[in-house]
């Protein structure tokens, strides 16, 4: 700061010394003045001046160091007071373009929250229609033609779904109700959403639940193995089955969701629950929006679930839920 403080006023440093210099030479050849005193007149000039570069440095600086000091937000209160009027210029720039940066984020949020409110609203109303067109899907008489529809109806309901906790998620906090959940009934419920598909595919799940018991958030932990199963499912061959299995490990409850389909590249496995991130080797998969892992992985950092994947190309993945311990509970609960 002292070194920037002279180099803001070197012009006047040195015009100082020049004056000095100049009074020495006028004394020097004016034989009416006397050098000496000449020389006590610079002494007393230094003096005063380095007292005067003290004081002014301390009262100059003090702004800039509150501003230098103060932390890159947008709160115009930890500005500085301005004293002087080139302060208060320096104060008023950055103080207007804060504000209306501050009006616009808000006016900007209140606008995302109107899309939101009216997107969560249009997905309620479409909702309506679709279960009444299930209703109507399954009278029909005809199997082939009631199969395609109800997968199609399918998709379009596993969509919806994404796009409604997609956008619920940022306000994940506000929606937990951390809770002892019965893991089989949970989990039926979901396979059974599934059963068109995988009487489809001709896809068998088993289910072998040595723990059924996990500290979660019913519908948040629904969202999530609702993804890995329409992962699972998607990726498996016909004719191949889907395993669902839990189990006690260290203290902590483990979920494994394990398919025998295609598997995932060594070379994607660490982006897989990017946003957007689909694959890198199959592109074909146009109909893949590589939002479900995203999603499952976010829900599931705020669950304090870890989510563990083991795959092999060409022989399927396994996906391993490991669920929080109690202590993890405790924080989780306090949230």
């Amino acid at each position: 700061m002292i070194r920037n403080f002279l180099r803001e006023r070197l012009t006047w440093v040195l015009l100082f010394l020049f004056l000095q210099l100049l009074a020495l030479l006028i004394g020097y050849l004016d034989s009416d003045v006397r050098f000496s005193s000449i020389l006590y007149y610079v002494f007393l000039s230094v003096v005063i001046f380095t007292i005067f570069l003290v004081v002014r440095y301390h009262q100059e600086t003090s702004f800039f160091r509150e501003l230098a000091n103060r932390e890159y937000d947008l709160d115009a209160t930890s500005l500085p007071e301005p004293s002087t009027p080139f302060e208060r210029l320096i104060f008023d720039s950055i103080f207007e373009p804060i504000e209306q940066l501050k009006r616009e984020a808000s006016t900007n949020q209140q606008l995302l929250e109107q899309e939101k409110d009216e997107l969560l609203s249009w997905i309620h109303e479409v909702k309506t229609p679709l279960t009444t067109m299930h209703l109507i899907i399954d009278r029909m008489d005809d199997q082939q033609l009631k199969t395609q529809l109800t997968n199609e109806w399918l998709r379009i309901h596993l969509l919806l779904d994404q796009q409604l906790h997609q956008k619920r998620i940022p306000f994940i906090e506000n929606d937990l109700y951390m809770e002892n959940i019965e893991l089989e009934p949970l989990m039926f419920s979901e396979i059974n959403e599934l059963r068109s598909w995988c009487m489809q595919k001709r896809i068998g799940i088993d289910v072998d639940l040595a723990v059924n018991s996990v500290l979660s958030d019913a519908k948040w932990l629904s969202f999530i193995i609702r993804q890995l199963l329409t992962n699972a499912v998607k990726y498996s061959d016909i004719s191949s089955e889907i395993t669902i299995k839990s189990s006690q490990q260290n203290g902590q409850t483990l979920l494994q969701i394990t398919d025998t389909g295609r598997g995932i590249d060594a070379k994607d496995l660490p982006r897989i629950f990017d946003k957007g991130f689909t694959s890198t080797s199959q592109h074909e998969d146009n109909a893949a929006t590589g939002m479900g892992l995203y999603l499952a992985k976010m829900a599931a950092d705020f669950l304090k679930i870890h989510i563990k994947v083991d795959s092999v190309r060409g022989s399927g993945s396994s996906f391993i839920l490991t669920f929080p311990d109690q202590d993890e509970f405790v924080k989780i609960r306090s949230m």
